[in-house]
């Protein structure tokens, strides 16, 4: 059974009238009938009542025809599938984020991917601190991370979609929470809450580098796996923390944001994925990306 046979077939069921349904098709009136007859003849029964004014579906026409459409509509849906795959747009891209510091270039991202290619699914996996994201990307286990530099792993191409700062909590009754900005070694005798050490988190290592260039090692008393709790320990007074600016619009009670002072060097964030994925679902989530994302300017250290 041919499919042109059965598109034909369909056009006329659906017109009752061979000049229509040929015009339709974009062809002439007799190939038509042709192909008609040689259905009817290959199934062995007559599909269409004919006369000179009018056409009707027989019996067998009436139970064939919505099995034709359902065929149509199939052949239809593998042509769009396969075209859509040809230009990357169906498949699936698996994402690692870290959250809190993520909210705003996450759903900006995942809402143009769909609205861009609704055939892409993205899978998110959340909880997926920096270095984590990194080794992920790095051992083919996701597609996209967000993650931070430097990056130095071979294989793995990175573009940066934001640059950030670090700032400091305090609970509101700390004796700086009043200061109009602090500087880190102000911190040095106060216990820290932050990110786990063994998950790769990169907010964490900067908080550690920070705190050493100050003169001092921080004293860790409490570790949280995000952003929000760590902020609800702050605010219960159970230690200070630094933490990335992209999270200020976390508020909790009990808790102030503090500006620090001197030079605070901008942490970049940035995607990072395998040079060699040749994934077109995940080349098309990279266009997307630059466009809704793109690289900003490279912020000179600030001073006070």
């Amino acid at each position: 059974m041919e499919f042109r046979h059965l598109a034909g077939f369909v056009a006329v069921a659906e017109e009752l009238h061979f000049g229509r349904a040929a015009e339709r098709l974009h062809m002439a009136q007799p190939p038509l009938s042709q192909q008609i007859r040689a259905l009817e003849k290959e199934l062995g029964v007559a599909l269409f009542e004919r006369n000179t004014r009018s056409v009707r579906l027989t019996a067998a026409g009436e139970v064939l025809l919505p099995h034709a459409r359902t065929v149509l509509d199939a052949v239809e849906v593998a042509r769009r599938a396969a075209v859509a795959s040809g230009r990357g747009e169906v498949g699936r891209v698996s994402i690692g984020f870290a959250g809190a510091s993520s909210h705003e270039a996450l759903p900006t991202l995942t809402r143009a991917v769909r609205a861009a290619h609704p055939g892409i699914e993205v899978r998110l996996r959340g909880q997926t601190y920096a270095g984590a994201a990194l080794n992920l990307v790095a051992a083919r286990e996701l597609d996209l991370g967000f993650v931070r530099l430097p990056v130095r792993r071979e294989g793995v191409a990175v573009r940066v979609i934001q640059y950030e700062r670090l700032v400091a909590a305090l609970p509101a009754e700390h004796p700086l929470a009043d200061a109009p900005d602090i500087d880190v070694a102000d911190l040095a005798d106060d216990a820290f809450v932050t990110f786990p050490g063994t998950q790769g988190s990169s907010v964490r290592d900067h908080l550690v580098r920070t705190a050493l260039d100050a003169g001092f090692t921080p004293r860790i008393v409490q570790e949280a796996p995000d952003s929000y709790t760590i902020l609800d320990l702050v605010a219960a007074g159970v230690g200070v923390t630094l933490t990335l600016s992209s999270v200020q619009h976390i508020h909790r009670t009990g808790m102030v944001y503090k500006e620090l002072r001197g030079d605070v060097p901008a942490l970049a964030s940035a995607l990072a994925w395998r040079a060699d994925n040749t994934s077109r679902a995940l080349a098309a989530v990279l266009e997307v990306a630059e466009e809704v994302l793109p690289t900003p300017p490279d912020p000179t250290p600030r001073g006070r």
